[in-house]
């Protein structure tokens, strides 16, 4: 069958057009928004093929049309720029690891749900997760998510991610050689370190995009990161969100309304981010200020 292109304005999509339908079978360019219409002449795009996307290094976001009933495998595989999908939260066929090791991914949003609140904000967060942080293809489920039915499933999954002891996995990896001997991966203080930013990275977001959260599970995940701030035995909350988050202020926020930054470590904070990051240290040194100023007012009142 005939590929053919379609003009995109920084590059070309390419498509066959079969049986009064049409198959998006590869892209070549350098667009990094790209809006796949509905249509192609008179035939509804109805899939994305295998691979059709496979390793794309400039694509930050796509949108795939109402008419979309197939994602192919590995179809937006390996797209390491790719931070947003918009799509239709209906059912369709998926294809093997379709967004398979896209670590930037952060949202999967439903186009036709768009600026509807929070709650579809918070579900897209939480879709793109499933795959990557809870390794959870079960949950990969457009027609249900957002559900409390979903929420629930959601949830229980992510408990049992961080109920998982830091260790579990370890031997198995040695035993497979997954890692080169020697190498710093192949040490179980380092492993037990990455498990434990896992776990941190999954329960901020969790927090994060709270929508149907219980109070019950609300709590354990604020005791795990509160166990792992500056100045605790491992401090992993507080290494996350310095070295990758340095100078976004929405995590300082998270942060400080945690109760994170007490007068125990907050000097060590500031000593800890040197000469770096100076609008979050102004941010932290001013929570630090007003906090103290309420606690000497609220001592002399009670005196």
């Amino acid at each position: 069958m005939q590929i053919r292109d379609l003009d995109t304005g920084h590059g070309a999509l390419q498509y066959i057009a079969e049986k009064e339908a049409v198959r998006i079978v590869g892209y070549r360019g350098r667009d990094t928004a790209l809006v796949i219409p509905a249509m192609i002449g008179e035939s509804p795009v109805v899939c994305v093929g295998r691979k059709a996307f496979l390793s794309n290094k400039t694509l930050r976001e796509i949108t795939l049309p109402e008419s979309v009933a197939k994602i192919d495998d590995w179809a937006f595989a390996y797209c390491s720029k790719l931070v947003r999908v918009n799509l239709p939260y209906h059912r369709m066929e998926i294809g093997q690891g379709i967004f398979k090791e896209c670590y930037a991914l952060t949202q999967i949003a439903d186009e036709a749900a768009d600026g509807q609140g929070r709650r579809h904000e918070d579900v897209a967060w939480l879709l793109a997760a499933v795959m990557g942080r809870l390794e959870a293809a079960y949950l990969f489920d457009f027609e249900n998510a957002g559900s409390d039915e979903w929420l629930a499933q959601w949830d229980g999954r992510m408990m049992t991610v961080m109920e998982r002891a830091d260790d579990e996995g370890f031997s198995k990896m040695l035993l497979c050689g997954e890692e080169d001997y020697g190498s710093r991966e192949n040490n179980l203080d380092y492993y037990r370190e990455q498990r434990r930013r896992e776990k941190v990275r999954l329960a901020m977001l969790r927090l994060m995009h709270d929508c149907g959260l219980k109070e019950s599970v609300r709590g354990k995940l604020q005791a795990y990161l509160l166990a792992h701030v500056k100045g605790q035995e491992t401090e992993e909350t507080w290494r996350v969100i310095l070295e990758e988050h340095g100078d976004e202020l929405t995590y300082y926020q998270f942060l400080t309304e945690l109760g994170g930054v007490r007068a125990d470590n907050f000097q060590a904070m500031l000593e800890e981010m040197g000469e770096t990051h100076t609008e979050m240290k102004a941010y932290l040194m001013r929570y630090h200020g007003e906090r103290q100023a309420g606690e000497d007012a609220f001592a002399a009142f009670a005196l």
